[in-house]
């Protein structure tokens, strides 16, 4: 299966150097790469929830960052650093987004290119969000990948309003 999806994603790159496809939006200006790219946009590209969660269980979700990598005209990429780093550390990235402080989150707000003047509001609006999105009952039943996707969202929105 590996080989497969390893095959389709060499051809699927390819095919995109070949064709010269470029970027069209400013950096950071792309969709969400855990609902807007992979399999899960392609089987739900109206439903994020359906898409996330198919990302999710089809290959944890390194399909959708790939497919965002090999596809900038539909996700850019500072989104798609911004998704997989969140993915990658998402442990750390909680923790030090309860206490408001630590590389992690410094890393992440400077992949974000946050100024910084903005960088409180924007951990603050996250550290809210995230307090409300763990004291869910559902939340402990949530994949990584829906975690991850859920803690982008927040950043975007805490970015956008900063």
């Amino acid at each position: 299966m590996k080989k497969i999806i390893t095959i389709t994603i060499a051809v699927a790159t390819s095919a995109l150097i070949s064709l010269g496809v470029s970027a069209a939006g400013k950096a950071g200006s792309g969709p969400n790469p855990f609902s807007k790219c992979g399999i899960g946009a392609a089987l739900f590209p109206d439903t994020s929830w359906a898409a996330v969660t198919s990302n999710a269980t089809w290959d944890v979700g390194t399909t959708a960052v790939t497919s965002a990598t090999a596809s900038p005209e539909t996700c850019s990429g500072k989104d798609v650093k911004v998704a997989a780093f969140i993915y990658d550390s998402f442990d750390n990235l909680a923790e030090e987004t309860a206490k408001g402080q630590g590389e992690h989150l410094a890393a992440l707000l400077n992949i974000l290119e946050a100024d910084a003047g903005t960088r409180d509001a924007i951990v603050s609006e996250v550290r809210t969000g995230m307090a409300a999105q763990v004291s869910s009952p559902t939340y402990d039943q949530l994949s990584q990948v829906e975690k991850a996707s859920a803690y982008y969202n927040l950043v975007n929105e805490a970015v956008s309003n900063s």
